[in-house]
């Protein structure tokens, strides 16, 4: 089993980022989407280390959340440049691959030739029809608000009804569960993802000025039992890309299971 291998880097304005590395190889850095980070994100560290045998893999935490530092005030660039400092620690050149809403952050990234060799992307939670409601215009704006008042858990709460499509009954009875504390501790950055998916949830085409120039080859993935506006989403970035292919795996959800993940992605960066 290969060890793992903790670590901080200094992101451009500052801010430490904290990471693992584990495994041999060409370096895959791994990008969460909304709430996840290393402790609270198991079906990540098993990606890691199904794919560690044959690649190096970077998993961190992204800013606010577990062990990173956190620098006001927040900007989506500021995420770009964490990404970027990660590629840097491991010699300035990586595959990344990222998970629903922090696809928009790795997009942003290879769109500024920040070192991205290859692009692995899956459910990117964009919203590009209207297969489902577009994002509320003021959810950001709603997200601050309830955690500048200390109202972390309403901010969970909006976060599972408004952008996830949770009944409310069903996120009333999880903010009784183990895992709601650990949701809670990292609401503020929520409204991080909001402001990096910016129009991307506004229910209309993809915008051609934000990715269009992402050239390297990308590989866009969606589950075959995702939603249908995931699977519009996937299928709008795969279009939208200049060097992309796009991969269904069958009986898959937005909550994939790494096992069938691991080899689609693995096969995709040896090539």
């Amino acid at each position: 089993m290969a060890t793992s291998v903790g670590g901080k880097v200094r992101s451009k304005d500052g801010t430490a980022i904290a990471f693992s590395r584990t495994g041999n190889g060409q370096p895959i850095i791994s990008v969460d989407g909304a709430v996840a980070y290393r402790s609270f994100n198991p079906a990540g560290a098993e990606l890691a280390s199904l794919l560690a045998p044959r690649f190096t893999v970077v998993t961190y935490d992204r800013r606010g959340r577990g062990e990173s530092g956190d620098t006001p005030p927040y900007a989506p660039a500021r995420e770009i440049e964490d990404l970027e400092a990660l590629i840097a620690e491991v010699g300035g050149s990586a595959f990344v691959i990222a998970m629903s809403s922090g696809c928009a952050t790795a997009l942003d990234a290879a769109a500024r030739d920040s070192g991205i060799d290859k692009l692995a992307l899956y459910e990117p939670s964009f919203i590009v029809d209207d297969t489902r409601p577009a994002m509320p215009t003021d959810y950001v704006a709603r997200l601050k608000s309830l955690v500048a008042s200390g109202r972390r858990g309403d901010a969970v709460e909006l976060f599972m009804t408004a952008a996830v499509g949770m009944p409310a009954e069903m996120v009333a009875q999880m903010r009784s569960a183990p895992m709601w504390p650990a949701m809670e501790a990292v609401a503020h950055t929520i409204a991080y993802d909001g402001e990096t998916l910016g129009d991307s949830m506004s229910g209309k085409p993809l915008s051609k000025k934000r990715w269009a120039s992402v050239s390297v080859p990308t590989l866009v993935m969606d589950g075959g039992a995702s939603p249908a506006w995931l699977r519009n989403a996937a299928q709008a970035v795969a279009e939208l890309l200049p060097d992309a292919e796009r991969r269904t795996l069958e009986g898959q959800t937005h909550s994939v299971d790494a096992k069938v993940l691991a080899p689609v992605v693995e096969e995709f960066f040896a090539r």
